[in-house]
C-alpha cells in the first residue's frame, strides 16, 4: 500500500490511472500562447503579493479558466494557481467535469493540484516556460 508520506517525499510514483493524448488541434504555437497567459497569471499573483504561480485551463483551443495564486493574500490555503484556474473553468462552464481540457501552469503542480486536475477530468498537464508535457493527471490510490 502506498502511503501519502511516500508520495509527498517522492519515494514512489503515483500510478497512472488513465492516459490521454493532447488534442490534435493543439499546436506548439497554441501551447506557447497558453503558457504565456499562465505566466501573466503568475505576474498578477506576484503583483498582489502572493506566491509566483499561475495557471490556465484550456478546452477546445480556448482559455476557459484562469488562476493566480491567492494562498498568502486570502484565507484559503488551497488557493493555488492551478486550483484557482480549475475553479474558474468549472464556474464558467457550469460543470465540475472538465473532460477534454488541458491545464497549463508555470510550474509542475503539487500533489494537491494534480489530484484536483485528475478529479476534474483534465486530460493533460503542461508546465513551465519550456512547456513540459507532464501527461495525464494522476491521483494517489484512496
Amino acid at each position: 500500500m502506498i502511503t501519502r508520506r511516500q508520495i509527498v517525499a517522492g519515494l514512489v510514483a503515483w500510478p497512472t490511472v488513465r492516459a490521454s493524448a493532447a488534442p490534435a488541434s493543439t499546436t506548439a504555437a497554441d501551447r506557447e500562447r497558453f503558457v504565456a497567459r499562465a505566466i501573466e497569471m503568475r505576474r498578477l499573483a506576484v503583483a498582489r503579493g502572493d506566491q509566483a504561480f499561475g495557471a490556465v485551463v484550456v478546452k477546445d483551443g480556448k482559455i476557459v479558466g484562469e488562476g493566480a495564486s491567492a494562498v498568502n493574500t486570502g484565507p484559503d490555503p488551497t488557493a493555488h494557481g492551478e486550483v484557482q484556474a480549475i475553479r474558474d473553468a468549472a464556474r464558467r462552464l457550469g460543470t465540475p467535469q472538465l473532460t477534454g481540457s488541458e491545464l497549463y501552469t508555470t510550474f509542475r503542480p503539487c500533489p494537491m493540484c494534480e489530484t484536483a486536475a485528475y478529479w476534474a477530468g483534465i486530460g493533460r498537464i503542461y508546465h513551465g516556460e519550456a512547456i513540459t508535457d507532464a501527461g495525464a493527471p494522476r491521483s494517489p490510490r484512496c
